[in-house]
Order: C-alpha cells, then structure tokens, then sequence
C-alpha cells in the first residue's frame, strides 16, 4: 500500500547506524548539529576567509524560522586543503556541509571501507558522507537532510555571485504540471524539463496502483528545488510524493491551505486536502497527492471515514 512505501533512495537508512567516526571532525572536530557559535569558532581557526549568512524567512526544508549559511574559503584540514564549503544551519543547528575543490582526495584519504552506489554518487552511509568524484563535491548532512535528499542539492550560496545566486522564484502552489491520469510518455518530457535530472525506478509490486517511479529531482516548491516521486500506474500518473522536512510544516499546511482551503481530516501523523486527493504526512514529512479514485479508497480503507 502507497502510505506505507519504501524509501525509494535510501532503504538502506532505515538499517541501524553503527557509530563511527563523523566526517565532518576533519573541521577541527566539529560535529553535526553543533551550533553556529561553536561552528564559527572552530571553523575560522583553519580558514583563510568566511562570510556569514543569515535568513529570517527560510525556504531550507529543515530550518522552521532561520538559517543561516557559514561560506568559508580555504579551508585547512588534517587530510588536505579543501578550496571552498559551505556550513548550514537549521535553527542554530549544524545540518548540512557542502565542500568543493580537493573534497574527494580529502574525504577518501585512508578510508579502508567501499562506498555504496546511487546513480553517480559514492555514499558511505555510516558517515553521512555522499561524493561526487567528477565533479569534486562533498556532502554531509543529517539523516533528516538525507530524506530529503539534499545531496542532490548544490548550495547556491557557495558560488561566487552567492546573493543572487540564493535568489529563486518562490512557487506557493503544488505544480500545475503535475496532473493526475496523464501519460506517462505525455508527462515524462514535462517533468525533466521542470527537474534538474530524473531517474526512472522499476517498482517492486508491493504498490498495486503502481508499477513505474519517475523520480524527479530539483523541482521548485515553496522556494527550494525538491525531490518529486511520481507514480505510474497502467502508465498514468495516479500518485506523487513531494518529499518535505519537519521544519517547514507549518509553511507547507499555510502554503496548501491558501491552494485549497482548510484540511477536512486532522489526525496526529496526517492533515487532508482538496477532497482526499492532497496530504501532509506528518510521522515522515512529505506531502502526498492522490488521483480522485485512490483518494476515495484510502478515505474508507486506511483513514476509516
């Protein structure tokens, strides 16, 4: 049943984690979620130069009122010189590190285990590291940034011009694109064309609506480029998954209340739109957009109304 569907990317993190080393020591010993203030100190200790960011009204998934962006050139560690990263922060909180520029060379160096692959990352789970060797990127986030898969993200504020760069078109509505009962092969070309790149998944059977997931990455919601699962069953689009962060729901249920008016079915893990066609998933932040049939199905079989 779709309300109970896998991870389609990382499956594997539902595995328990085994302690180890963190990646992210190698910036004088700074962890994930650590805060800004501790961050900054231990960061401008082995940096040439730095330059802090901050932003009141977030569209960062994890961040529920302010993020903030510590840009740091130069930056010396104990396994090599890294050109150029980017710390952010989700209210006061270390979530997501991005570094360019020798990362690969520094974040492999010694390693003695083997990255698992997905598309053309190398991902060395236990570490919440995530690699891109031809193009010489690292990442490290938490597992929440992991759900929603900001490794796909490239932190604009990282690049040279980074004001304008962080600037984007801020869609409040679901994406009119995304039209349920259209063809696959109709709405295949439109949704690469609004994603940064699409991979397309053979599923597994457990869905019986489903049998293809175009999975596509990058696409602009409430201001931030999202990973997007969109299903196919008998070649029509009858399910879509937007995946979301705890942080941002409040901005979401505004977002989706001014769309279709007040949700007609509140519980503690969902809130429900638009005639049981729309969803906020609470208990793993995504939203969830449903064709007429299967909205009516699920309103009697698994929502018990």
């Amino acid at each position: 049943m779709i309300l109970n569907k896998k991870l389609t990317i990382l499956l594997f993190l539902i595995i328990p984690i085994v302690m180890c080393a963190q990646s992210e020591i190698i910036f004088n010993g700074i962890h994930l979620e650590d805060s800004l203030e501790e961050v900054i100190q231990k960061i401008r200790e082995i940096s040439d130069g730095s330059n802090l960011i901050s932003v009141d009204n977030p569209t960062f998934p994890l961040a529920k009122v302010k993020e903030d962006h510590f840009v740091c050139t130069k930056v010396k560690t104990e396994k090599g010189l890294i050109e150029s990263a980017v710390f952010t922060f989700a209210d006061n909180k270390l979530t997501y590190i991005e570094a360019r520029g020798n990362s690969y060379n520094t974040f492999i160096s010694k390693r003695k285990d083997t990255a698992r692959t997905y598309m053309d990352y190398e991902v060395y789970l236990k570490d919440k590291l995530f690699l891109k060797k031809e193009r010489d990127i690292a990442w490290i986030m938490t597992e929440e940034a992991m759900h929603t898969n900001l490794f796909t993200w490239e932190n604009p504020y990282l690049k040279s011009d980074c004001e304008t760069n962080a600037k984007s078109s801020h869609s409040f509505e679901i994406p009119v694109f995304l039209k349920m009962g259209a063809s696959m092969n109709d709405l295949k070309p439109i949704l690469e064309s609004n994603s940064d790149f699409i991979s397309i998944e053979e599923l597994d059977g457990s869905d019986p609506n489903a049998q293809l997931q175009i999975n596509c990455f990058g696409v602009d919601y409430l201001g931030f480029p999202r990973k997007i699962e969109a299903r196919f069953g008998n070649s029509k689009l009858n399910v879509v998954w937007i995946l979301t962060a705890k942080g941002e729901e409040d901005r979401i249920r505004k977002a989706l209340t001014k769309q279709y008016g007040k949700p007609i079915f509140v519980n503690d893990n969902w809130e429900i739109f638009n005639n049981w066609q729309v969803a906020i998933r609470k208990d793993k932040p995504e939203i969830l957009l449903m064709e007429e049939k299967i909205g009516r199905d699920y309103k009697t079989s698994y929502f018990k109304q």
